[in-house]
């Protein structure tokens, strides 16, 4: 094997132990300067040292703890040149730095796991604080929890990467200057921050579930991020039910996976999915992780409520098994427990499904103006299959054809011309 090859293969190694440790790296160091941007930073230069010497000495035995320990290094040695005389380097890093004085990093005592799941979760809250916009927040939660690279965020959604990377700047000079401590929070916040934690989750799922934009109908890597990133929050929060449901309703929604294109990319509807390419062992582990939020007790919340929708589409071996008085049920209870006008939307496709196309046309009416739905191509997405099936064809046609011109997918806009055609003339 030549040089070039052994360099190749330890570049691969490096960034996959980055993909997999940064995000417990960059919390440990966070915990230690209590600055998350500082700590991404000196995460970053321990990566670099990594790049300069794994090459020619090796890939350590616990590369983590290497990265984590030369990263602690790092902030040693920013405490002692700007906080040299107020002592700071004795409170927070003098028992860090005699222990591995003399010792290669490798070396380093291992991190508490408790500790580290602590620090986890103490950065999900904070890269999720609600201060942030929702771009900010998902752009920082990518960045700091998933190791994604600006260009690797930017090309997911399909924006520019100085866009990113000022959102991400701009989101730490926020927390900054906000004085967002970096603590998991309790009592009466508890639960805000939680529901911010969970929405900028969500809101990566579904991007890479439907997206709103571009050549791809799913970018299955952005889905397998949001699940993942579910996953480890279950783990760190077992005792929250709303965790527990979104992480249920992403394994069940991300198991219809294979069947929800063509192989043209074009999307195909839930009703036409060839149900035996779902993957059952996602379904098994959506069903299971519904079990645990439901053992928890306490009235169902929105997520709990949608992963139990997902869950009766799951449940049918056929469309035409589906159980939609049940899910227009569970519209109704979630219309209640989490009001807007998108729940209104999917209850009329529910109602319009089991009581018949004229009520749902009726609950559609009745929030067709809503700002929240002006210019969304789903509302004349679902008016046109109702009116399709009232046999209404001219104005069913008409409203696929107004969804085709407003979404900026483009396989989603093929599919809605198609079946804007596939009515033919009244």
């Amino acid at each position: 094997m030549t040089t070039s090859d052994t360099g190749r293969r330890v570049h691969a190694r490096i960034d996959a132990v980055w993909r997999l440790e940064s995000a417990r790296i960059i919390a440990g160091l966070a915990r230690m300067v209590h600055d998350i941007g500082l700590a991404e930073e000196l995460a970053q230069d321990a990566l670099v040292a990594a790049l300069e010497q794994w090459p020619e000495s090796g890939v350590p035995d616990n590369p983590g703890a290497w990265l984590m320990a030369v990263g602690k290094r790092r902030a040693i040695d920013r405490i002692r040149r700007t906080q040299r005389l107020e002592g700071k380097l004795e409170e927070i890093g003098h028992r860090q730095e005699t222990e591995a004085r003399d010792r290669p990093p490798e070396f380093e005592a291992a991190e508490d796991p408790e500790r580290i799941e602590d620090d986890l979760l103490r950065l999900i809250f904070t890269a999720c604080h609600p201060v942030l916009t929702a771009q900010a927040r998902v752009a920082l939660t990518l960045r700091m929890l998933g190791g994604l690279t600006t260009d690797e965020i930017a090309r997911a959604f399909l924006v520019g990467e100085t866009t990113v990377a000022q959102r991400i700047v701009r989101a730490k000079r926020t927390l900054s200057d906000a004085g967002v401590p970096f603590e998991v929070p309790e009592g009466p916040d508890r639960a805000a921050r939680l529901s911010s934690v969970l929405e900028v989750l969500y809101l990566i799922f579904n991007e890479g579930y439907a997206a709103t934009a571009g050549d791809d109908w799913v970018r299955a890597d952005l889905c397998q991020e949001a699940l993942r990133l579910g996953r480890v929050l279950a783990g760190l929060a077992p005792g929250e039910a709303e965790v527990h449901g979104l992480v249920a309703l992403m394994e069940i929604q991300a198991s219809r996976s294979r069947a929800r294109t063509r192989p043209s990319g074009e999307p195909v509807p839930l009703a036409e999915q060839n149900r035996g390419r779902w993957d059952q062992l996602l379904i098994r582990r959506g069903f299971a992780a519904l079990l645990r939020a439901r053992g928890l007790g306490g009235t169902p919340g929105p997520y709990v409520l949608q992963a139990a929708i997902a869950a009766c589409h799951a449940r049918a071996r056929t469309a035409d098994e589906t159980d939609w008085p049940q899910i227009a049920a569970l519209y109704e209870v979630l219309a209640g427990v989490a009001p807007s006008p998108v729940v209104e939307l999917n209850r009329a496709v529910a109602v319009g499904m089991a009581d018949g196309p004229e009520r749902g046309l009726a609950l559609l009416d009745a929030v067709a103006d809503a700002p929240a739905l002006r210019g969304n191509h789903l509302l004349p997405s679902v008016r046109g299959d109702l009116l399709a099936r009232l046999g209404r064809i001219a104005d069913a046609r008409a409203e696929f054809e107004r969804a085709a011109g407003l979404t900026r997918n483009a396989p989603e806009r093929g599919a809605l011309l198609d079946r804007a055609a596939a009515l033919g003339e009244p």
